[in-house]
């Protein structure tokens, strides 16, 4: 049951004015050097690149059986397998292969560099990639921002480095 409250006198602060209303074209106009000062940035949910490999099913190889990324997607075209989504966590990497339209001497994966962030063991997963195969282009190291890296460079010469905030 409500209970009603009693009407008893009670001193409140003093009202202020109304503030004034302000028109629309001066909303308009003030939003708008609002934004001319600080345009508003991109806001990424996710970032998903994609390399083009000489090699489709080598890569695919190092990727899962290397690193630990699982196959997400296959893209076929005429029963031919033309690329892959990979996923880690909750990231992913595309891998498709290339026509050679640019010829086969093009270099791939040239200054090109994926920086990764993990909460695992580095040294645990760098042992990991080792007893699978894998080469480590930069042993683990504490590097002077506060983290513990290690680098890998994939079939093509792409760079990976996977890191952790120590």
């Amino acid at each position: 049951m409500a209970v009603r409250k009693s009407r008893k006198s009670t001193k409140t602060a003093p009202r202020r004015p109304a503030a004034r209303k302000k028109t629309a074209r001066h909303n308009k106009a003030a939003t708008a050097e609002r934004r001319h000062q600080n345009p508003e940035t991109l806001r990424l949910r996710s970032f998903e690149p994609s390399y083009t490999v000489d090699d489709l099913e080598r890569s695919i190889r190092f990727y899962s059986d290397v690193l630990g990324f699982v196959v997400n997607e296959r893209w076929t075209n005429d029963g031919v397998l033309k690329g892959v989504s990979l996923k880690a966590g909750v990231c992913e990497l595309g891998l498709s292969q290339d026509d050679w339209a640019k010829g086969r001497d093009r270099k791939k994966g040239v200054g090109v560099r994926m920086w990764c962030t993990t909460g695992q063991d580095i040294d645990a997963l760098a042992k990991r990639i080792t007893a699978a195969g894998g080469r480590l282009s930069g042993e683990p190291k504490n590097e002077p921002w506060g983290v513990r890296s290690l680098s890998i460079e994939d079939p093509d010469g792409f760079q990976l480095t996977i890191y952790r905030e120590k």
